[in-house]
């Protein structure tokens, strides 16, 4: 997809997808649309401007389980779209949109637009193939502004199976782009820079454990061993309490490389001669202290041998009968 015009240019239309939904129209914004999935049709369309979407393709989309033969939501929905937008397929209006109806289907024209979601995904592109070329200064400069750019998720707030994926796909974009500028300010050693990214990060995806890696990493270096206990345990609470998964062997091993009380904590204790494995905590706290090497773990040559106890004789009970039964019987005590 290409952007018709740049941002500076002064295009008629501009659409921001990333975050809330704005579109504005020759320098004023379009708050009230005439029916309901007018709004959901155009940005369907300016997604795939230029194109002829069959009417089953959009039905699909934005009307699914709906019968493209049997509905005029479709119709109702583009005519709609027309006066909100003076997008008359033979006389569009000063902003350039045309919505035509060809064969089956719709094609949405513009002849002059500036989209955010366009400009992001050329800034990311861009900056991807410049880190690989080795160009850090033009990959830092384009990632950034790629990721300033993303002003949240696309779409907020709307749930259609194609604005998930579209989402997603974006949403993997930002993250490819912050784990670049990271392994940069990893580099460079530019601790603020490096947390301000890891924030960044988390704020769309809580989850991501490399992230988490990263803060501990850099916290370690600098000696707050404190911090990185903390990011950790932030991890593995959100892991475990929202996808019930434990952190993975690469950040356990980090912790206990970073922290070596917590290496001794999980390493496993050397098994005695005979016995197969380490004993659990339990097990070796109760072990007599002078057991000797070789002998089993619980030989009656360790017990240290209990002291003679006199043997008391009974004395005779001399209670009632009644007495005595109730007392053997709790349920009638």
């Amino acid at each position: 997809m290409t952007t018709a015009a740049t941002e500076t240019a002064g295009p008629a239309v501009r659409v921001r997808f990333l975050g809330d939904f704005e579109l504005t129209v020759n320098g004023t914004p379009v708050r009230r649309w005439r029916a309901g999935k007018a709004r959901g049709l155009f940005q369907y369309l300016v997604l795939h401007r230029g194109q002829m979407l069959t009417r089953d393709r959009l039905y699909a989309s934005l009307w699914p389980g709906t019968d493209s033969t049997a509905g005029s939501s479709l119709k109702v929905a583009a005519h709609a779209l027309r006066r909100v937008l003076d997008a008359h397929p033979d006389h569009p209006g000063d902003s350039g949109i045309q919505l035509v109806y060809r064969d089956f289907g719709y094609v949405l024209n513009v002849s002059a637009l500036w989209s955010d979601l366009d400009r992001f995904q050329e800034l990311v592109h861009t900056g991807l193939r410049a880190a690989t070329a080795g160009d850090t200064a033009l990959a830092r400069t384009r990632l950034r502004s790629a990721i300033d750019l993303y002003g949240g998720e696309f779409l907020r707030g709307e749930s259609a199976d194609w604005v998930v994926e579209q989402r997603e796909y974006l949403r993997a974009l930002a993250l490819r782009a912050l784990g670049v500028l990271r392994t940069d300010a990893e580099e460079r050693e530019d601790f603020v820079e490096l947390i301000g990214l890891c924030k960044r990060t988390l704020e769309i995806d809580r989850h991501h454990e490399e992230t988490y890696r990263a803060l501990m990493a850099a916290h370690g270096r600098r000696g707050e061993l404190a911090c990185v206990r903390r990011w950790y345990e932030l991890c593995a609470r959100r892991l475990r309490d929202e996808l019930a998964v434990a952190p993975g062997q690469e950040t356990q091993r980090l912790l206990r490389t970073l922290i070596p009380a917590a290496a001794r904590a999980a390493a496993p204790r050397p098994a005695g001669p005979g016995s197969v494995g380490g004993a659990p905590a339990t097990v070796r706290a109760l072990r007599p202290a002078g057991r000797q090497p070789g002998t089993p773990v619980w030989s009656a040559e360790v017990r240290s041998p209990a002291p003679a106890r006199p043997v008391r004789r009974a004395r005779p009970d001399n209670r009632a009968p009644s007495v005595l039964a109730r007392a053997a019987d709790p349920a009638t005590a």
